[in-house]
């Protein structure tokens, strides 16, 4: 009797044993999966904080305007040759005088003219010989160039059309088409600038309005070319530093801007 009630209790100490053990890995599983759960939340909150920080929208923003040239300059060229070099820069004094009276018909006086220093140099003529050329000096050339620079743009445009009639009685005239400049660029420029950054934003805006982030804080900014175009002009992608037309008094001043902004 003895010997069975011994093992009765022996059977019924290891089934409590067992239960015991049961529950301790029932436990312990829950708090291990609690605490993988938590662990992953917080790698997971990290991991999007560390994505959206790297997150942002590059755009390039434009702005342009109407602009006209307030100045304009323009230079005349003309030369003679002569046998000799005092007839040469006496034929040229000539011609300059002409020039000169020429100049104040169309109502630029004086002071709105540089004149160059005369230049005189030996004049060559090619010549053959048993069907071989060779330079000779025949007399001498003399040449000389005026510039023209005024604010009365009309006048400068009407000269030019004028001084075909000096070509066409000989006189010795080249005149080179004018140049009609804009004296504020950099005013002009740094509006455009603020402009063109108000663009790129507002298209950054519509970029990624539909994915429910908004654009944040500008990382970094670069100006492109700047361009003084003609009415209507079209611009090059790899026109390094920009283009200046200096062939027509109404223009159209563009700025292009490439800003990279986060997204938040």
């Amino acid at each position: 009797m003895c010997i069975s009630g011994s093992g009765d209790i022996d059977k019924e100490y290891g089934l409590n044993n067992q239960k015991d053990f049961s529950k301790a890995i029932i436990v312990l599983g829950l708090l291990l999966a609690i605490g993988m759960a938590s662990a992953a939340f917080i790698l997971g909150v990290q991991a999007k904080r560390a994505v959206s920080g790297q997150q942002s929208i590059t755009v390039k923003g434009l702005a342009e305007k109407p602009i006209k040239a307030d100045s304009a300059e323009w230079r005349i060229d003309f030369s003679v040759m002569d046998a000799t070099q005092a007839g040469a820069l006496q034929k040229l004094a000539v011609e300059r005088k002409v020039v000169e009276a020429f100049l104040v018909k169309q109502g630029l006086e004086a002071e709105t003219w540089l004149t160059e220093v005369e230049e005189l140099r030996p004049h060559y003529e090619e010549i053959f010989e048993k069907d071989r050329s060779r330079q000779v000096q025949n007399g001498f050339d003399a040449n000389q160039s005026i510039f023209v620079s005024t604010k009365d743009l009309a006048k400068i445009t009407n000269a030019h059309k004028a001084i075909l009639q000096l070509r066409a009685d000989n006189h010795p005239v080249v005149a080179q088409p004018p140049h009609y400049l804009v004296s504020n660029l950099e005013a002009i420029k740094m509006s455009l600038i603020a402009d063109a950054t108000t663009n790129a934003r507002s298209r950054a805006t519509e970029f990624v309005k539909q994915d429910g982030v908004k654009v944040g804080v500008m990382k970094s900014a670069s100006q492109g070319a700047f361009y003084i175009l003609p009415v209507g002009g079209e611009t090059m992608e790899d026109s390094y530093g920009g283009t200046y037309d200096k062939s027509t008094i109404d223009k159209t001043a563009r700025v292009v801007v490439t800003i990279v902004y986060n997204i938040e």
